[in-house]
């Protein structure tokens, strides 16, 4: 009976933590997901990378369509320099059928995305790594064998007007760890559309 009531408890508290999401510092779980183009992919896929902008975005929300030509310029600038995006799909399309499988690959040609767009099948990922909104990004740098989480958030501090945005969370975190230092800012409030989960 004991041993029933520690695995249960045990149970009980890594659920607790996977609900609680990522937090910077934290190692992040990799993923394989099906991109757009019909193929699998996972953080492994990329060796040669030095981290990852990941993004749990979609195809409805305006404040994701108001950050999509931001998201697709992150990705320019930033991939070769071995950070490139990954955005991540994890809306239940039962409740918002706007953001299912099918309609992600016609949003990703209409808006001709370079990076993947991945769609989280059953919202798998979704809690491991605790995303709230939509666009929420995690800024991941790679450190021998893992990906450790190093900022949280919102990608700049306007989303209303690239050109008023004075401060450019994701691309000075960044930075920073190309340069080989920390993000002076690690944490951000997303600001978004929250995530459509399964009711």
């Amino acid at each position: 009976m004991k041993k029933i009531t520690l695995v249960v408890t045990l149970l009980l508290s890594t659920m607790f933590v996977m609900a609680q999401g990522l937090k910077v510092g934290d190692a992040a779980p990799d993923f394989r997901l099906k991109n757009v183009d019909g193929k699998m992919v996972s953080l492994a896929d990329y060796p040669k990378t030095k981290g990852f902008i990941v993004i749990f975005s979609c195809n409805h929300c305006p404040y994701v369509k108001a950050y999509e030509g931001r998201i697709i310029e992150l990705h320019k600038k930033y991939e070769p320099l071995g950070f490139p995006v990954i955005a991540i799909n994890s809306n239940d399309p039962e409740v918002v059928p706007e953001d299912s499988y099918d309609k992600m690959i016609e949003h990703a040609k209409e808006k001709k995305f370079s990076f993947p767009y991945l769609f989280d099948q059953g919202q798998r990922i979704l809690p491991q790594y605790g995303a709230a909104r939509t666009p929420h990004v995690f800024v991941l740098s790679k450190q021998g064998m893992e990906y450790r989480v190093e900022y949280i958030g919102a990608i700049d501090d306007n989303y209303k007007d690239a050109s008023a945005v004075k401060e450019k969370y994701v691309e000075n975190a960044v930075n920073a760890l190309l340069a080989g230092k920390k993000p002076t800012v690690t944490e951000t409030k997303a600001v978004g559309c929250s995530i459509k989960v399964k009711k």
